[in-house]
């Protein structure tokens, strides 16, 4: 269950998703919340996960996302749309964090249906998890707080948002026991989203109401030291979970290359 620490925050994000089209400086935010710059910071990254300048900036991309499949603009006034004045410098960052380049992204619904219909076909899911290794396993079970049929993109990645490829990841049936083997020492934070089969193309794309579950604490893997059972409960989307910006699409073709391969 999510804290209800710091509740004062529920105002802040509300105001960003609302105002993401003009300048959000961290003092303007900190003042609307009634806290100095470090304090606000610190409660709100508390709260959220993330700082309140990363968080709106994160925002700020999911909208790019939403406009390169939802409208007809350009991709350069589609930056500018988000604050980013130079083209080199958004499509930079998008494709670091989405994974792919918005041209890419805004092509790819047809490329969804194909991963989508080729993942709810395969059988034998359990022969497709990575073998053991000398470093750690980080293994556990999915739930969910509603019923669904479809798969569930687990990950690993460095930072309390799913952004870029992650570092460590896996696809598995529904509800069910995952298993992330290999895993080097470091610090990590797991991510976890569903996609159901009746899910259309720009759904798993723009993927606002998926049920989600993510750690605001890192899991620390250290040499020789066992992972404690992960216990997964996805729920519904909450307006103070950061966007799930990484390409579900990307992730599912992955997953099938690497079924492929095996």
């Amino acid at each position: 269950m999510i804290t209800e620490r710091y509740s004062e925050i529920d105002a802040v994000v509300s105001y960003i998703h609302d105002n993401l089209h003009d300048p959000l400086p961290l003092s303007h935010l900190a003042a609307y919340a009634g806290y100095s710059p470090y304090h606000f910071t610190r409660i709100f990254k508390e709260r959220v996960g993330l700082s309140p300048l990363y968080y709106a900036s994160s925002l700020r991309l999911q909208k790019a996302k939403d406009l390169l499949l939802l409208t007809n603009l350009c991709v350069r006034d589609i930056g500018l749309e988000i604050g980013q004045q130079s083209l080199g410098t958004f499509t930079t960052r998008f494709t670091e964090r989405v994974g792919v380049s918005p041209a890419e992204f805004r092509s790819s619904a047809c490329q969804t249906d194909v991963h989508l219909q080729a993942l709810q076909k395969m059988d034998q899911w359990s022969k497709h998890r990575a073998l053991p290794s000398q470093y750690a396993t980080i293994a556990g079970a999915i739930q969910t707080t509603v019923p669904f049929e479809g798969i569930v993109l687990v990950g690993l990645f460095a930072k309390p948002i799913p952004e870029g490829l992650p570092l460590y990841g896996t696809l598995v049936q529904s509800s069910g026991e995952f298993c992330l083997t290999n895993v080097k020492p470091g610090v990590y934070y797991l991510m976890a989203t569903s996609v159901s089969w009746e899910m259309r193309a720009i759904d798993v794309l723009l993927p606002h109401s998926t049920l989600r579950n993510r750690s605001k604490k890192p899991i620390i893997v250290r040499p020789f030291t066992e992972i404690p059972y992960q216990q997964v409960v996805l729920h519904t989307a909450r307006q103070d979970d950061p966007p799930i910006l990484i390409s579900l699409s990307l992730l599912m073709n992955n997953f099938l290359n690497r079924a492929h391969k095996s």
